[in-house]
Formats: structure tokens, sequence, C-alpha cells
């Protein structure tokens, strides 16, 4: 479903067999300038929905589903390279050419990379809680929970928190990963995310910006006081790939910023957004 205020906008899940693309998923939003929303990795669109209905009183938002989460397309292939082209295929559909990016996590390695490839018409980012260095491997309990689930033999969602609560033991980041069980239409439980392309390729989402990339736009990145993905010792080399970047920190809040601290989150991003 799509909230479009005065945007044209083509038709969603278009496939054209003779060789051009699939096209995400995404949500419109608001009324002024382009705001693209990337969610992280586990993540989907509707993660950012409350942020964006505050958000789009001053832009136009465009959420999107990644590919493999939420309700955009699978896929086996899933690194940045694939994930910059379908965003770069989107804002070419929607005929969007100057914008600003949030990203978060994942979200905001996808924003960085794009920045690197077509910097031409972005106005500004946001980055929530990622650097562009290479980060190891922090989900494998995470997949293992997932993994352990069949969703053909669920009979409830209660029965999939039991059996997650063995490997993930916060009930907050259990319910956020449970959000990618959806119900068929027979009552049957599936996923929503391509699991197996995201356990076979979780390299790959840790990849760091090539520190030959020096990316000259005005950005933002947010960090969480309580979260270990930005550390003070990672603010030399932001400031060097990202001249024009500041970097503020939300204290006493974990990765999730957004959903910790929304009002605080809020009021950095639309602060930045505003400037001149």
């Amino acid at each position: 479903m799509h909230y479009i205020m005065d945007w044209k906008i083509p038709s969603n899940y278009i496939f054209d067999n003779f060789g051009s693309h699939m096209t995400l998923n995404y949500r419109i939003i608001g009324q002024g300038p382009a705001l693209i929303i990337l969610h992280g990795l586990f993540g989907s669109l509707d993660n950012w929905m409350s942020m964006a209905k505050y958000l789009a009183v001053n832009s136009t938002v465009f959420l999107v589903d990644l590919r493999n989460h939420g309700q955009s397309f699978h896929d086996h292939e899933f690194n940045y390279e694939v994930m910059v082209t379908d965003l770069g295929d989107l804002l070419n559909d929607l005929s969007v050419t100057d914008y600003s990016i949030l990203g978060h996590s994942m979200g905001g390695k996808v924003a960085m990379f794009h920045s690197a490839r077509s910097p031409h018409g972005i106005k500004k980012m946001i980055i929530v809680d990622i650097a562009p260095k290479k980060y190891p491997d922090y989900h494998q309990q995470i997949l293992d929970g997932l993994s352990s689930i069949n969703p053909e033999e669920l009979s409830s969602r209660r029965q999939a928190d039991d059996l997650l609560s063995k490997f993930v033991h916060d009930p907050a980041v259990r319910q956020f990963l449970l959000k990618n069980l959806k119900r068929n239409s027979n009552g049957s439980f599936a996923w929503k995310i391509n699991l197996t392309a995201i356990r076979d390729h979780i390299d790959a989402v840790g990849d760091g910006l090539p520190p030959k990339e020096l990316i000259q736009i005005p950005t933002l990145f947010i960090r969480g006081g309580s979260s270990e993905y930005i550390r003070e010792e990672d603010y030399s080399d932001i400031h060097k790939q990202f001249p024009q970047s500041i970097i503020n920190t939300v204290p006493g809040v974990g990765h999730w910023i957004h959903a910790e601290a929304p009002q605080v989150f809020l009021e950095m991003a639309q602060t930045f957004l505003d400037q001149d």
C-alpha cells in the first residue's frame, strides 16, 4: 500500500523479464523535500512508520524495504553492491533526483555505499549507529536462533518466542525479530525475510566502505551512548572519510536509538535536515 502526495508513482513490484529489474517495496507519506529511509538488518520499513509520520510534516518520506526484507523480493545475492543498485533503480523509477537519506545500521551502510557511487543529488545524510569500518559478525547467535525455528511447524507466535528465547534473552529484541514472521492465507507461518540468503552472506553485511572513498556530503552520525557500533576511536576515521560530518551521541541508549529515545532522535534528525 502506498501513501502518495503530489508524486507520480509507477506500479510497485515490477519485474521485466526482458532484463530490467525487480522493484523494492516502498511507501510514501508527507509533502516537501524527499527523504529516503533505509532500515537495518532483520528490519523493514514498518519499523520506521512512526518516525516517518513525524518527519513527513516537513518532508516527502520514502520508506523502503531492502531486498530479502519486509515485502521486497527475495534473491540469494546479498551484498552492498546489489543493494545500492536496487536503490538506484528505485530512485530512477520514481524520478527522485534531489533527496536526503536516513539509514540505520545496515541501511546506513547502504547509504554510504550509495553516496560513494552516486553522490549527485544527495543533499544530506543521517547515519544511525554505524561507522564506515568493517565489522565482525555480531549476529551468529541471532541467526542460530532464527534458524532453529521451522515456521511450518509453529502453532503460535508464543511457541516461536519460546524457541528463540534459548538464543536471544532480551524480550524486546525477540519481539523485533519475530515481526519477520507472517501468517499465510491457510493459517501457517512463514518468514518475511530471506533467512537463507542473509545467513549465507552475513559476512558481506559487515563490509566497510573502502578507505579511499571520500564523501563530500553533509552527514550526521547519531550513535547510541551504550552501543558498541560507533566508538570514540572511530571518530577520526569517520571525519577523514566524511569531512563534512558531525557526530552526536544519545546517552544511555543502545543500537535502536529511534525506538529507545524517539523524541531525542527526531529532534536531532529534524534540526539537521532544517539547517541550511
